[in-house]
């Protein structure tokens, strides 16, 4: 597959991927999640970040484990939670609800949407399930929020899908990997079937006009940045050689922030 989309890119015609650049992106915050990887139950893998604007507080998790750490940050990236927090539940996307004040996730598979209830000094104490069964496209969509339209954005294959607050799917988005809208869509957009030059886990929302989708190109490594309405690219972010970029999670935008998370160093890097 990464040969013919190379192809394909070099080709012009087919995928003209030219779109607004900006400069490289710089580092700016790091979040050192708990553990070393010799310890029990440490996780590998992080799902996601998510910053709280009440609690100024940065939130991340581990996918892959109930007992898996997760850490609760201030917003200088010092972190207030003890080494023992875990994620209470197998987790894979976190996000803000401005209208409950909370923090939502969704679980692997069938596990589900819950909220996570917070003490006083805002860290997680217990959670509350919202939703049973699955309510995502894919056992591994890491989900996202959209405050427009108070709906959570899943990635599955090249589409993205749209599912309101009841859990229930409602619209889905092709996207057309690395074309401008000048181009028109083009054949070979695989709607139902992921590029390998991506991380096909994880869509992220920016709350930037016409460029509101972000997507990590791990071939290339940059943020490529998408139109909600029309699913065409519209702006390349470069990443600095020094970026980790994976496949899949290990991705996240909180605070006006781009998160990777560097599995050898089990920390997350922000990026600006």
């Amino acid at each position: 597959m990464r040969a013919a989309f190379i192809l394909l890119i070099l080709t012009a015609v087919v995928f003209p991927i030219e779109a607004q650049k900006t400069q490289t992106l710089k580092q700016v915050l790091e979040l050192k999640m708990p553990k070393t990887e010799e310890d029990e139950m440490a996780g590998t893998r992080g799902a996601t970040v998510v910053w709280h604007p009440v609690q100024k507080k940065y939130y991340a998790v581990f996918a892959g484990n109930t007992d898996f750490p997760l850490g609760v940050f201030d917003e200088k990236g010092k972190r207030l939670s003890p080494d023992d927090q875990i994620a209470m539940l197998d987790t894979r996307g976190l996000w803000y609800d401005p209208a409950k004040k909370l923090i939502t996730a969704n679980g692997y598979s069938d596990n589900g949407w819950f909220t996570y209830k917070l003490d006083a000094k805002g860290l997680p104490t217990d959670l509350e399930l919202l939703h049973d069964g699955m309510h995502q496209p894919g056992a591994q969509s890491v989900g996202t929020y959209h405050p427009a339209s108070k709906r959570v954005l899943f990635l599955y294959n090249s589409t993205v899908f749209m599912y309101d607050g009841s859990g229930d799917k409602q619209d889905s988005l092709v996207i057309n990997w690395g074309i401008k809208k000048s181009a028109g869509a083009q054949a070979g957009v695989y709607e139902d079937e992921a590029f390998e030059d991506y991380n096909y886990t994880t869509v992220i929302y920016t709350g930037l006009k016409g460029q509101e989708l972000g997507f990590l190109n791990i071939f290339e490594k940059q943020i490529e940045l998408y139109d909600l309405q029309s699913g065409f690219l519209t702006k390349i972010v470069p990443l600095p050689p020094s970026a980790t970029t994976e496949e899949t999670f290990n991705f996240a935008f909180a605070n006006g922030i781009y998160w990777l998370f560097d599995v050898e160093n089990r920390k997350w890097v922000g990026y600006k």
